[in-house]
């Protein structure tokens, strides 16, 4: 409802009242008062054709009857006039509206004009020659509908706490699980390959000897901490050590029956010595087939020994 109806209603509304003809003057029918809309674009020239309902409110009367009326023959139409409260309230709501209009028309003049129709680039910038605030307005706005799309999809969409897929180079599904139990088998067997290899390097007194000390280790779990001189077990183990130049091992009434730790027979005659303290087998024919490193190495090592003696006599004699 524009502000003319609503005064029209509200305020110019009058009971119509015959017609009298006076003698004096003479009125032409249908003249009166008229109030037009401003808004209209043009002039109405032809009023007494016009149907429209939203046209201009015309009132029959003239300032004759109204001078001559002795009492208010206002009515009122409709709702009743606003209180002075209820007009202030309504006119603060207009002019913050007003001020919130004005305040959008100049944040809107101030941007750069984004025209919707033109045609865009796959980085959202349009096509064409523009302003450089202009192409960052348009990221911008770009950036914002990606984002506020991503939001609303939520983790569905963005794969967020999904197992990750790898694909090979044809592009088919790799089963991660089972290509890291088969990656764990294979490191198995590299490990025991590796283990039975280093295994197969040792020898025959190598394998005895852990098994001893692994023995031991169970053993030792039922020993008391500390072992005195007149521990059995002790003896036996240092009575069973053979020491080359042990001047009393003449006296020993039992002989070893000369086996080896694998539990082999040994060589009984004469060998050479080597620096690993192994004895030949009971198959060896007595011919040493060494190149004399061993025998080399025992000869510097004691001639070392030797000249060390020597120097200590020398410093004792001045």
């Amino acid at each position: 409802m524009s502000l003319a109806d609503y005064l029209a209603q509200n305020y110019l509304t009058a009971d119509s009242k015959p017609d009298k003809k006076s003698k004096k003057r003479k009125r032409k029918e249908g003249a009166g008062l008229i109030i037009a809309d401003d808004d209209a674009l043009g002039w109405d020239n032809d009023r007494k054709n016009h149907a429209d309902d939203d046209g201009p409110l015309t009132v029959n009367a003239n300032s004759v009857e109204f001078r001559k009326a002795k009492k208010n023959a206002w009515q009122t139409v409709g709702a009743s006039a606003p209180s002075s409260i209820e007009q202030a309230a309504a006119d603060a709501i207009l002019t913050s509206a007003a001020a919130e209009s004005q305040a959008r028309a100049a944040a809107d003049e101030d941007a750069p004009t984004i025209d919707g129709s033109a045609m865009k680039m796959e980085s959202g910038a349009h096509a064409g020659l523009q302003t450089a605030d202009q192409v960052t307005a348009q990221l911008k706005q770009k950036e914002a509908e990606e984002r506020k799309r991503f939001l609303q999809d939520g983790d569905e969409h963005s794969g967020k706490g999904k197992e990750t897929i790898y694909r090979d180079a044809s592009g088919r599904i790799i089963n991660v699980q089972m290509k890291r139990a088969e990656a764990r088998r294979k490191a198995e067997e590299e490990a025991a390959k590796a283990a039975a290899a280093l295994e197969a390097q040792k020898g025959d007194v190598q394998r005895a000897e852990k098994k001893a000390r692994k023995s031991k280790l169970e053993e030792a779990k039922f020993m008391t901490v500390a072992r005195y001189a007149n521990d059995k077990e002790l003896n036996e183990e240092l009575k069973e050590t053979t020491i080359w130049n042990d001047p009393a091992a003449g006296f020993l009434t039992e002989k070893k029956t000369g086996k080896s730790v694998s539990g082999k027979p040994l060589y009984k005659g004469p060998a050479a010595p080597n620096r690993y303290g192994i004895r030949p087998g009971h198959r060896w024919d007595g011919v040493d087939r060494g190149t004399g490193f061993e025998k080399e190495w025992f000869a510097v090592r004691n001639r070392k020994e030797n000249v060390r003696n020597l120097e200590y006599a020398w410093q004792m004699d001045e």
